[in-house]
C-alpha cells in the first residue's frame, strides 16, 4: 500500500469504530484521492459480487447484453439451457472486444478476423487458421465469467474465493423474499456517467435524510422521516438496509388490489437494500428501481438504471405504455434530483474548505457504509 495512505486510513479506521452518535462523514480525502481509487479497485471491486442487472434483460435464449466488470469486459447470455451465464467479451485470437449493447444472436462474430463463437461460448469458425499447427479449437472457447442469479438480479464477479451470493445475502432474503421480486418486469435498464466518486453515490441512496429537501416534489412528498426504520444487522451482513411506508394518497409504493402475496403494513411498506459494495435498489410493493455502480476513476461513476414492475400492477393497467411513460418520467426525475447533489458533494468534497461534519439519526447505514470500508481498506 502507498505509504500516503496510512494516515488517511488510520482515520477511517478510527471513524468507524465510533457509535454512530459520535460519528462524522469521511473524510474528504477518502473521494478524491486516485490512489484510493485503485486500492478500492483491487480489495473492493474486484473481490464482490457486482449486479449486472435483472435476470429478465436477457428473458431468451440468445438473449445477450454487455457488461464492464472493472477492466473485465463481459457479455451475460441467456443459454440454450434457459440459464444465465457471463463470458469474457474477448475474441480469443487478438483480444478484440466481441459485442457491444444488447441484441438476440445465436452467434457472436468477431469483427476484427471473423471468429466466431456460439451461445455456449465455444469457438465454431476461425477461418484461414488451417496452415497453424498450434491452433486447437476446442482449446479456444470464450473465457467463463462467474455468473449467479439471486432473486431475479445478475450478479458476476471476478473471484474464485468469495462465497455464493445466496450464501453472501442470506439474511437479505427474510426481508424481501415476500415481494417476490424475481417476478417484477423490467420496463427499462440504462447507462449512463455522473460526474461524482462512487461512494458519494452510495452514501446518498442508502440515506434518507434528505428526501423532504432534495426530492420534495417527487419521492420525498409522501415520505415521513419519523417513520424510517432500520435493519438491525449492521454492515456484517454483506449490507445495509432500511424500511420506509407510503401515505394513502402516494401516487407509487403500494400494493395493488391483486397483490396476494403482502398483508397488513407490508403492502404500503418499501424496503431499500444496498448490497455491498455498490448495488443498491428500492422494493416497493408495486415497483422496483436500482442502480449498479462502478468507480470509473476518483471523479466519475458508472451507472447501470433500471426499473420493473410488479406483475399485477403491470397488468391492471388499461394504458400501458401511459403508464410506462409516466412511471419512467417520473424516475428520471428522481435521478435528475440526486444527480445535482451527489455531483455537488464530489465538487465539495475536492475544494480547499470542504470538511465533513457529524452524521444524522437518519444517516446510519452511511455509517455502516463507513464500517464496511474501513473493513475492506484497512483491515488487511
Amino acid at each position: 500500500m502507498n505509504a500516503t495512505l496510512a494516515p488517511l486510513l488510520d482515520q477511517l479506521k478510527d471513524l468507524a469504530a465510533r457509535p454512530l452518535a459520535a460519528a462524522s462523514a469521511p473524510p474528504k480525502d477518502l473521494y478524491v484521492l486516485p490512489e484510493i481509487c485503485d486500492l478500492e479497485q483491487q480489495r473492493i471491486f474486484a473481490q464482490s459480487w457486482l449486479c449486472a442487472g435483472r435476470a429478465d434483460d436477457v428473458a431468451a435464449p440468445g438473449d445477450y447484453m454487455t457488461f464492464e466488470l472493472g477492466p473485465q469486459p463481459v457479455i451475460i447470455i441467456r443459454g440454450a439451457d434457459g440459464d444465465v451465464y457471463a463470458r469474457a467479451n474477448v475474441c480469443r485470437h487478438r483480444m478484440m472486444r466481441l459485442v457491444e449493447g444488447r441484441g438476440t444472436s445465436r452467434k457472436f462474430t468477431c469483427p476484427y478476423h471473423a471468429w466466431t463463437y456460439d451461445i455456449a461460448g465455444r469457438l465454431v469458425a476461425a477461418p484461414h487458421m488451417d496452415r497453424t499447427d498450434c491452433f486447437a479449437r476446442e482449446d479456444l472457447a470464450l473465457a467463463t465469467v462467474r455468473c449467479e442469479v439471486f432473486q431475479g438480479w445478475i450478479y458476476v464477479t471476478m473471484s474464485a474465493e468469495i462465497p455464493p451470493v445466496a450464501e453472501q445475502l442470506a439474511e437479505l432474503t427474510s426481508l424481501t423474499d415476500r415481494y417476490n421480486q424475481q417476478d417484477y418486469i423490467t420496463i427499462f435498464s440504462e447507462e449512463h456517467v455522473w460526474d461524482t466518486n462512487w461512494k458519494c453515490l452510495t452514501e446518498n441512496f442508502m440515506e434518507s435524510y434528505h428526501l423532504p429537501v432534495a426530492h420534495r416534489s417527487t419521492v420525498g412528498a409522501h415520505y415521513s422521516v419519523e417513520e424510517n426504520t432500520f435493519d438491525e444487522r449492521g454492515p456484517f451482513a454483506g449490507f445495509t438496509c432500511q424500511f420506509f411506508t407510503k401515505s394513502d394518497g402516494a401516487p407509487v409504493g403500494r400494493a395493488h388490489d391483486d397483490n396476494t402475496s403482502l398483508e397488513g403494513v407490508w403492502r404500503h411498506t418499501s424496503v431499500m437494500p444496498t448490497v455491498f459494495p455498490s448495488h443498491m435498489y428500492v422494493l416497493a410493493p408495486d415497483h422496483l428501481w436500482y442502480l449498479s455502480l462502478q468507480p470509473d476513476g476518483p471523479a466519475r461513476t458508472r451507472v447501470r438504471y433500471g426499473a420493473a414492475i410488479a406483475p399485477e400492477k403491470l397488468a391492471g393497467e388499461q394504458d400501458r405504455d401511459a403508464y410506462l411513460a409516466t412511471t419512467k418520467a417520473f424516475l428520471d426525475k428522481v435521478q435528475v434530483e440526486d444527480r445535482h447533489v451527489v455531483e455537488g458533494i464530489f465538487n465539495g468534497a475536492a475544494s480547499p474548505l470542504g470538511a465533513p461534519g457529524p452524521l444524522s439519526w437518519l444517516e446510519r447505514g452511511n455509517h455502516e457504509f463507513a464500517q464496511y470500508l474501513a473493513r475492506q481498506l484497512c483491515d488487511h
